[in-house]
């Protein structure tokens, strides 16, 4: 029980480290929309990644290279889904879409769906307390995202834009699923290699046509700094530890810690862009943190 009760403790800090960084992504992609295109952006992260993370993964590699074959299919989705989609779709949307339509999706639909899919395919039960505790959390979000006036939500609409980030929810929902069922017999290092290299590898020829149809890129020390963040701490960290969190809370409720992403923009918005923290932004953090230890209420009680 002890243990049970420090691998939920565990997991629950390793989301919400996750989610604080992963929150920076959107403020780096601020900064960067207008210099890079929305594919080059995906690759350069992921080929950075990849790059990072090799020498670390080589010796793994090369003894697990035959277990990584015979999971090949399982390697191309979960690749798919969540390195050469996902964040695509979401950098493609920015373009299409309001930043409130683009936070509101896409924080608010991937738990919701990950909760259902992981209710589908995995047989996770949704109890009463993670049906109010998703509730909160979502009101949460949109109280930020309107203002406190939730009558603004009437005048929401869907694009072009909302599309494609709703796509990038749903990518990550799949991606989170696919995490909770990675063999056990890889090692954590060698299979983000293999999925960082595969979804690299997927977005080079839509990147070959990115920026043969587009003017060069202006390459600065601002864009270097940005896509080693986005490289080496949002998608080697990130994924690290998030899905250690996925094995130790389950992918549902792992989900759940993605609403914290538009409050921690937020926070992170007060220092690097310095945008102004409310009192609006004090209550929707109130309220995702009460949602999440709510839909978390049974495991919480145990420690």
């Amino acid at each position: 029980m002890q243990q049970h009760n420090k691998n939920i403790l565990n997991g629950v800090l390793l989301a919400l480290t996750a989610v604080i960084i992963w929150s920076g992504n959107f403020v780096v992609a601020r900064l960067v929309m207008h210099k890079i295109e929305p594919i080059s952006l995906a690759f350069f992260r992921w080929a950075t990644a990849t790059l990072l993370l090799f020498p670390f993964a080589f010796k793994q590699l090369k003894a697990e290279h035959r277990l990584i074959k015979q999971h090949g299919p399982y390697f191309i989705g979960i690749a798919l889904s969540g390195i050469a989609l996902f964040n695509t779709f979401v950098y493609i949307g920015a373009h299409y879409t309001t930043a409130t339509n683009l936070a509101l999706i896409g924080t608010t639909s991937s738990p919701i769906i990950s909760i259902i899919l992981a209710r589908i395919f995995l047989h996770e039960k949704i109890g009463a307390y993670k049906i109010v505790g998703v509730t909160i959390c979502v009101c949460g979000v949109l109280f930020l995202l309107t203002k406190g006036i939730f009558k603004h939500l009437l005048y929401l609409h869907f694009d072009k834009g909302d599309l494609w980030v709703l796509a990038g929810a749903f990518c990550f929902a799949v991606y989170n699923i696919m995490a909770r069922k990675k063999p056990s017999q890889i090692s954590q290092v060698p299979f983000l290699f293999v999925i960082f290299f595969i979804g690299t590898i997927m977005l080079l020829p839509f990147f070959v046509m990115e920026i043969h149809a587009n003017p060069p890129i202006q390459w600065t020390t601002e864009m270097l700094v940005c896509i080693l963040y986005l490289g080496l701490g949002a998608s080697v960290i990130c994924f690290l530890i998030w899905n250690k969190a996925i094995g130790q809370l389950g992918a549902g409720r792992t989900a759940l810690f993605g609403n914290l992403i538009p409050i921690f923009s937020c926070i992170e918005a007060v220092f690097f862009l310095q945008e102004q923290f409310t009192t609006i932004h004090a209550i929707g953090l109130l309220l995702v943190f009460t949602g999440i230890i709510i839909a978390n209420w049974s495991l919480f009680n145990k420690v």
